[in-house]
């Protein structure tokens, strides 16, 4: 047998281990397998205009899994006892389900039962293993450990959170504000006026895809809210990964993600169909969940809004590596991806979820190079206007803007004339640097948003991703051509176009705001209508 390459596991500091896991207990794991060929240098500064995207069958084609590997690793899984539940030619993975028992043996591991906050799960305690035939063609194996891995990326303002303590309580139920005018705070169409997003657009004929690793949507509450905007509820679909469900049921769960994602996106282009990808929060669920959206040739998403991540040393490097090549098929197809950078700081390790330990920390997957990271401000508005703005930063450690170097990802070409330092930590590496772009985070001057049945103000990076999302899929409707991986042309082309105004003041812990781009807010803000401009000439 020999060792997968990545798959070492990773230690959790907040985990009680109860002992070998059951050798009973079914599981369905995904096989990922290489491409049939690999992909051409991508174009990096050429104009959404003049570049040539791959369709989604042209893609799975060229550049998806080839029938004598997925038939390599089903003969293998026949020998082991294991069952084949379904091939995924473009995602280039195979599903099969055992016992974990079965899997443990045949992929040369072992799997523990722990427990920790979230409950219990099944977690590997050895890499992977795999025979000699599959050495180069398998690149990962996921769900052989259904570990939490991912965390959403939004903050209920003070009030909000008081409120939605009270709304836990029956007795106190009703102090919860139950009207969509009850609570402060943003709609998108307030920031879609404020950051000058051109008029005229709705999103129709885009659809924006949204990944969630819980929580759910209640279409009463997408239609009240919709309603206090004047405007149709968009139409949302959910979609199912590796058995994840549409599941909506407290506000202070991850529905508040699940809303203030359709709620945001929607409302900066409400006539865009929303795909609502659900899967389990494992690095398994994340991973499929991404493969889905990319290369869903139903619904066919132009833009992909991430909320959720976590420090990138909370991941394996084959759930790093298959994660980034997924986003790099995003780009060879014309998706934009947009990620949110994380809501505790340089640090990204809100003390919440255990001890910091010190370091900084970029958070994955807004660090990979074929996404839009995405970073946080606060704001204050004067009449119709924004009167100032400076980084989110209303605790370094718990309310803050991710942002930083990342400790995964060299510096990338159109990267190497924006400044970026060297990383906070020893060493001082020069990395990617996170965010690209911003916008408004801080939960005092958060978003109004509607979920199971109630009205809160929620702030993070978590809105942020859907906000560009939203102006993305107007771009889109605009453009004979989607903007597709939109950083090469940030540091290239539109720099200096006026397309973004720079955020030049405040900090995230261990890294500075200054003037061009920075490790807190990317270029900084959208100016939508000189962007369609730019993107146009």
């Amino acid at each position: 047998m020999v060792k997968l390459q990545g798959s070492v596991p990773t230690t959790f500091a907040d985990m009680r281990s109860l002992g070998p896991a059951p050798a009973d207990e079914r599981c369905d794991i995904t096989v990922l397998v290489r491409r049939r060929a690999p992909l051409a240098p991508h174009a990096l500064e050429t104009m959404p205009g003049q570049r040539r995207y791959l369709t989604r069958a042209e893609f799975a084609a060229r550049h998806g899994a080839s029938d004598a590997d997925l038939d390599a690793v089903a003969a293998f899984a026949h020998q082991a006892g294991l069952v084949v539940v379904e091939r995924r030619p473009a995602a280039r993975s195979i599903v099969l389900s055992g016992t974990t028992g079965q899997v443990a043996t045949a992929f040369g591991t072992a799997v523990e039962r722990v427990e920790h906050a979230a409950g219990f799960s099944r977690r590997r305690t050895a890499p992977v293993h795999l025979p000699p035939e599959l050495d180069g063609i398998v690149e990962g194996v996921f769900g052989i450990e259904d570990v939490p891995i991912a965390r959403p990326h939004f903050k209920f303002s003070r009030e909000s959170a008081q409120a939605a303590l009270d709304a836990s309580m029956p007795v106190a139920a009703a102090a919860a504000p139950a009207d969509a005018q009850a609570a402060s705070g943003y709609t998108g169409i307030d920031m879609a006026k404020l950051y000058d997003f051109p008029a005229g657009l709705d999103g129709s004929g885009q659809c924006i895809a949204i990944i969630e690793l819980g929580g759910g949507y209640r279409s009463a509450d997408l239609k009240a809210y919709f309603k206090g905007l004047d405007l149709a509820a968009p139409h949302v679909t959910a979609v199912s990964v590796d058995g994840g469900k549409n599941s909506p049921s407290l506000p202070w769960s991850a529905d508040a993600e699940v809303m203030l994602d359709i709620e945001v996106a929607g409302a900066v282009a409400p006539k865009a169909a929303i795909a609502v990808y659900f899967a389990p929060n494992s690095e398994q669920g994340f991973v499929d969940a991404i493969l889905a959206a990319v290369h869903d040739d139903q619904h066919k998403p132009s833009v992909i809004s991430i909320s959720w991540g976590a420090p990138e040393s909370e991941w394996t490097e084959q759930g790093l590596a298959a994660m980034d090549q997924a986003f790099e098929a995003a780009a060879a197809l014309g998706v934009t991806v947009c990620c949110a950078a994380g809501d505790a700081g340089s640090g990204d390790q809100n003390p919440q979820n255990g001890t910091p330990d010190g370091l900084a920390h970029a958070d994955f997957p807004a660090s990979s190079p074929y996404v839009l990271g995405c970073g946080g401000t606060r704001l204050t508005v004067s009449g119709n206007a924004i009167e100032s703005e400076s980084v989110w930063n209303d605790d370094p450690t718990g309310s803050a803007t991710g942002g930083g170097v990342s400790d995964v990802f060299d510096l990338p070409p159109w990267q190497a004339g924006a400044g970026v330092p060297p990383s906070a930590n020893p060493g001082g590496r020069v990395g990617r640097g996170v965010p690209d772009v911003a916008g408004n985070a801080s939960p005092a001057t958060g978003y109004r948003v509607r979920v199971d049945y109630l009205t809160f103000t929620i702030g993070g990076t978590s809105a942020v991703s859907p906000l560009w999302a939203g102006l993305v899929a107007l771009l889109n409707q605009k453009l004979a051509q989607p903007v597709g991986w939109l950083n090469p042309l940030l540091y290239g082309p539109l720099a200096g176009s006026g397309a973004l105004r720079d955020i030049t003041n405040g900090s995230n812990g261990r890294y500075d705001a200054k003037t061009g781009w920075d490790p807190c807010t990317g270029w900084g803000v959208p100016v939508g209508t000189r962007l369609l401009a730019a993107l146009e000439g």
